[in-house]
């Protein structure tokens, strides 16, 4: 007998498409096959799984996974899917899982040699798509300050491709106390901003850029609040060599997390140069 909207794991499941039933619950939706296949490798993070017949017939290995792994397989119907998706066509393959975030000492634990922050930045699309580029970038942590979105919003975990469960997430709502953590991992602060005194395409900014830093993000349409800004080490701008007005915000991002990535790998040439 298939679930549907009405049955109370479904109804439960729901509650969690809203950020205050996620953090009563301390769980997430996560949609679709690709974060379930990322979501049912991270150790013991699945506990149930919502699946439709259609969705169960065009990724049985993924539904045999979750049976091995001792994850309570939940047959529904279309409809029922739909209500657990916020999205226009829904996969109809839904995961509740643990929340990811990590008290702040643990994601910046090991002596980090790259972290992404995030301070304010309002559009859960962004979040997620910032997570995807620090792991793409091999970051060590994601770092969520002020009033950022939540990084389990249902956006946010699309957006990361499964990336959510590939490095530490840590949230606090006090700037100050994300910057303090970096610096007492002895990373160097740098934050984006286009108006910010070192140019990400300076030969000269290497000796900063490819150190251990933490790259500091701001609101897609204020910028790094200013506070966050004063206490950065370091301002840095990437250049406009076009019309455009700026970069959207998780393109920025990419490009100086990659910008620190290239600026280290010339470093580590010269040092290794004859």
């Amino acid at each position: 007998m298939l679930g549907t909207e009405r049955t109370p794991r479904v109804a439960a499941a729901r509650k969690l498409l809203r950020r205050a039933g996620r953090e009563r619950a301390g769980r997430f939706l996560v949609e679709g096959a690709q974060a379930v296949r990322e979501a049912l490798a991270a150790p013991q993070v699945v506990h149930e799984l919502f699946v439709t017949p259609a969705a169960a017939h065009r990724h049985p290995g993924l539904v045999d996974a979750a049976g091995a792994a001792g994850v309570r397989v939940v047959d529904v119907t279309d409809g029922a899917a739909a209500s657990l998706s916020d999205t226009v066509t829904p996969q109809g393959l839904v995961a509740v899982c643990d929340l990811l975030d990590v008290p702040l000492p643990a994601a910046v634990g090991g002596s980090p040699r790259l972290v992404a922050v995030l301070a304010g930045v309002a559009d859960p699309g962004n979040v997620g798509t910032v997570v995807r580029c620090a792991d793409a970038a091999g970051a060590d942590a994601v770092l969520l300050a002020g009033d950022t979105v939540d990084p389990h919003n249902g956006k946010a975990v699309r957006a990361s491709t499964g990336s959510v469960f590939h490095l530490p997430l840590a949230r606090d709502r006090d700037a100050s106390a994300v910057l303090d953590a970096c610096r007492g991992a002895g990373l160097v602060l740098l934050a984006a901003d286009a108006h910010g005194e070192v140019d990400l395409h300076d030969p000269a900014a290497d000796a900063v850029l490819g150190g251990r830093v933490a790259w500091v993000f701001g609101n897609e349409a204020h910028g790094v609040p200013a506070e966050v800004l004063a206490a950065a080490d370091h301002r840095v701008s990437v250049p406009i060599h076009g019309r455009a007005e700026s970069l959207n915000l998780a393109t920025a991002a990419a490009v100086c997390l990659y910008g620190s990535v290239a600026a280290r790998t010339r470093l580590a040439a010269a040092t290794a140069a004859p």
